[in-house]
Parts: structure tokens; C-alpha cells; sequence
């Protein structure tokens, strides 16, 4: 199975609570990956970071900006 992404919740700050399609959520903090990685860069306007699309990953920016569902998966923590 492929793993998905199938909800989403702002929680505060740059953090998220993600729910996956095997019915697991992670709690992803994203500060870390907005700082490291410049294509995420303009995610550190708040607005635009709290502003997120879930298809089967997260988008941002009409799809310009998204993630691996396996990346958050293996580094968020378990909710």
C-alpha cells in the first residue's frame, strides 16, 4: 500500500497533526524543514503555511510547493 495522506490539522506555530490512509497520525513540526530546505522557505509566512491542500500529500502554493507523505510519516512523532 502506498502510503497517503489523508487529513490534515493546523495545531499552532508550524506544526500539524497528519492522519494517513493505514489510519495513523504524526504530529510534524515543520519549522525544521522550513528552515533547512529552500524550497519551503516561503512556507514561513504563516498564512501561506496555514494555508495547505491535502490531495494524497500536502501542497502548498497550488501545488508549487508539496511533501513526501513517507517523509512526515518517518520524522513526525506519533499522535
Amino acid at each position: 500500500m502506498f502510503l497517503e495522506i489523508t487529513k490534515a490539522t493546523y495545531l499552532y506555530d508550524y506544526i500539524l497533526k497528519i492522519t494517513f490512509n493505514n489510519g495513523e497520525c504524526r504530529i510534524f513540526d515543520f519549522e525544521k524543514v522550513i528552515s533547512h530546505y529552500p524550497v519551503f522557505a516561503p512556507l514561513h509566512d504563516i498564512a501561506l503555511f496555514k494555508n495547505f491542500t491535502v490531495t494524497d500529500t500536502l501542497e502548498w502554493n497550488n501545488g508549487n510547493i508539496d511533501i513526501a507523505p513517507e517523509y512526515i510519516y518517518e520524522h513526525g512523532k506519533a499522535a
